[in-house]
């Protein structure tokens, strides 16, 4: 099977209940949430984050895989500069989302406040 290496941007809350999948599953999006944001490239995931740590003090950029057939279902959205994309899949989808996530979400970065 094909895969596509996603990101994420993660708070502490979200990397909570991440773990308490075992690492396999993103939580369903709260009720204002109506839209889940992969991004495609580490280093917008990072830029993300630095923004995010600003307001909660720590956040996370995370990686993981997913089935290529699944994801090329998504239009990649550039929401500002050439490597601001990102993948908008709705909050309706995420148990289908889930289920295509290969192997496990790592955290590959831990960023703080300086």
């Amino acid at each position: 099977m094909d895969t596509v290496t996603c990101y994420r941007p993660t708070g502490q809350k979200e990397l909570d209940l991440v773990a308490e999948s075992d690492y396999r599953k993103w939580p369903p999006r709260l009720p204002d949430q109506p839209i889940f944001y992969p991004v495609t490239n580490e280093e917008y995931a990072v830029e993300l984050t630095r923004w995010n740590v600003n307001t909660t003090g720590v956040g996370y950029v995370t990686k993981f895989e997913v089935n290529k057939a699944y994801l090329s279902r998504f239009k990649i959205e550039c929401v500002g500069g050439r490597n601001h994309t990102e993948w908008w899949i709705p909050a309706e989808e995420m148990d289908e989302f889930n289920d295509n996530i290969v192997g496990k979400i790592e955290v590959t970065q831990k960023l703080t406040k300086d």
